[in-house]
């Protein structure tokens, strides 16, 4: 069949929105209908489900012992801790009911939700990593959220393969580091961004295989370049020494680094050995489209941080692990023939769940292991399950869920957000579509209040010493004010304290104490990223000696900076014959 695009207006945000030939034929490859949210509208739904790193503390339903949990005491669920979850205490069938062609599925699997117990946190393998969620292979972390294979890694999100670093994120086999975002296989870095292969280096963007730079950008095989101008090692390791562990400083070379930036072309696009796709920091990927932050994809369109082999999927963030024909994934590991679930790993031929593993031919089920032909957790054979399952589907589409806003959900739809079993501030939809609490309302979103903290101050932001050399060990387990004070949109702690561990890795790498919680500094690092948008531009490259002589280059191509945007922006060849 020839499909033609197709302009649609939200019915969330009401703005329009295209649907190709290509979608459509995805849609039809995977039987669903068309979706009605916008691309944006549909990611923000998605991290709505998704709460990496607020905690609170309540008692294990089953065995009794005070737990940390990702769940408001006064959220209406059972929370069990992690053994007990995983235990043979209890039994997830037993949770099972009948399909109700009165009432719309959703309501009803809200009722199953709020019934089946849930895990406290989401984590395998972890030693001595006690407040870290979303991971597998964490040994001695510490408020590490998402990754894998990380060892003393803290105020980490989505690391892989790393060890000894502090205030990273996005980053994957680094070393003895320390705010970095977007980094691979470096040791010794700080204060970096989208760099890579580098060492004992500081203030870097867009750098690859640099060894001792300050303060450059887009620099490949150097070493002893600062601001971008090569210096003498005696000269190079004289500025270190005379420039190290000071906060003022620290915001000096900040503000000189930006400005190095916008006198520099930037390329359209960090994308590497890739073909026919777009989006930004995409490797090895082909045919994948308005992607992001993702790796070895293939055919796909709208994904966000997928990792080792996705194919024929779309709308679909953190997942991957070879999944093939997946739908709006909020979040899990492999399968095929999967649609609208989050944290499931493994399924098959599933829709509408939550929390299963390894199961095949699943609807509608909460937390099942191992199991086949199951709908809302009851069991059927394989003939009553066929016979049911278009029946269902048709159910779907002719008595609709319909939320408190008017928003209508059939078949083909993600989980309706006023089923998320958080509220709007506890999840990520907050970093990347930060909302007020009037705001959040007035859109539909639950809120949950701050508790009052109360906390002694005992050293107020400003009293701070500037220079680590002036801090000696007392400070650690002072509470100390974050210079937010909670007046911004980055869940504020208001106060933070700093660990004998991290005490010690700024003492040993000369660096300046924060003055920010590290809530607040994980925003700042979410938000050097450009918006995960896309704009149809030109190459800006008028340099007679490049490939296209002295004619203006022409190259068009779709990157995440926005047109108004004072960022020199060229296209890859010309950015290639730039730099190299």
């Amino acid at each position: 069949m020839e499909y033609k695009s197709q302009n649609v207006v939200c019915q969330n945000c009401k703005g329009n929105f295209i649907i190709e030939p290509d979608d459509f034929s995805f849609y039809e490859k995977i039987k669903v209908s068309p979706p009605t949210f916008c691309p944006d509208c549909r990611f923000q739904r998605r991290l709505l489900f998704r709460n990496n790193r607020v905690f609170y503390r309540r008692e294990c339903a089953l065995c009794k012992k005070q737990i940390i949990s990702l769940y408001h005491k006064d959220r209406p669920f059972t929370v069990y801790c992690y053994d007990c979850w995983f235990s043979d205490k209890w039994n997830v069938m037993s949770y099972g009911r009948k399909y109700d062609f009165s009432i719309p599925f959703f309501s009803q699997w809200q009722s199953l939700q709020k019934a089946v117990p849930r895990a406290n946190l989401y984590r395998e393998n972890f030693i001595s990593s006690d407040y870290c969620n979303y991971g597998k292979d964490f040994k001695e972390c510490y408020l590490l959220f998402g990754g894998a294979e990380n060892e003393r890694v803290y105020f980490g999100n989505q690391i892989q393969k790393s060890r000894d670093s502090i205030d990273i994120a996005f980053c994957e086999k680094v070393e003895f580091s320390y705010e970095n975002f977007e980094c691979k296989t470096s040791n010794k870095l700080f204060f970096s961004r989208y760099s890579q292969d580098c060492v004992d280096s500081s203030y870097l963007v867009d750098c690859r295989n640099c060894i001792n730079c300050f303060g450059c950008v887009s620099l490949v095989n150097k070493q002893h370049y600062i601001f971008n101008q090569p210096y003498s090692k005696e000269d190079y390791d004289k500025f270190i020494a005379e420039n190290q562990g000071s906060y003022e400083k620290h915001n000096e070379f900040l503000k000189k680094i930006s400005e190095l930036e916008l006198s520099l072309p930037h390329r359209y696009a960090r994308i590497y050995k890739s073909v026919n796709s777009d989006g930004d920091d995409l490797s090895e990927s082909r045919n994948s489209h308005a992607s992001f932050s993702s790796t070895q994809t293939e055919d796909s369109k709208y994904l966000f941080y997928i990792r080792n082999h996705a194919k024929d999927v779309y709308d679909t963030s953190f997942q991957g692990w070879n999944s093939e024909l997946a739908y709006e994934i909020a979040h899990g590991f492999g399968g095929s023939n999967l649609a609208f679930g989050m944290r499931n790993l493994f399924n098959q031929n599933a829709r509408y769940n939550e929390e299963c593993g390894e199961c095949s031919n699943i609807l509608g089920c909460e937390g099942l292991r191992k199991k086949s032909y199951c709908i809302l957790n009851k069991q059927y054979t394989k003939e009553e399950y066929e016979k049911l399952l278009p029946k269902i589907i048709q159910h779907m589409k002719i008595v609709p869920y319909i939320d408190k806003k008017g928003r209508i959900y059939e078949y083909g739809e993600f989980f309706p957000s006023e089923l998320s079993p958080f509220a709007y501030n506890e999840t990520i939809a907050q970093e990347y579509f930060p909302l007020t609490k009037k705001e959040a309302l007035k859109q539909g979103y639950s809120w949950q209040d701050t508790e009052e903290r109360n906390y002694k101050i005992d050293i107020e932001n400003k009293d701070i010493p500037d220079n680590i050399n002036d801090v000696s060990g007392d400070v650690i387990g002072k509470v100390i004010a974050c210079g937010h004070a909670g007046t911004c949109k980055h869940q504020c702690t208001e106060a933070f304290k700093i660990i004998p561990e991290e005490f010690k890795f700024y003492k040993r790498m000369n660096l300046p104490l924060p003055r920010l919680c590290p809530n607040c500094r994980h925003y700042a690092r979410i938000n050097l990223r450009n918006p995960l948008k896309l704009w149809d531009r030109m190459c800006m490259c008028e340099k007679n000696s490049h490939f296209h002589a002295e004619k203006k280059c022409e190259v068009e191509f779709k990157t995440t900076y926005a047109p108004e945007r004072p960022d020199m922006v060229y296209c890859e060849k010309c950015y290639q014959q730039e730099v190299y």
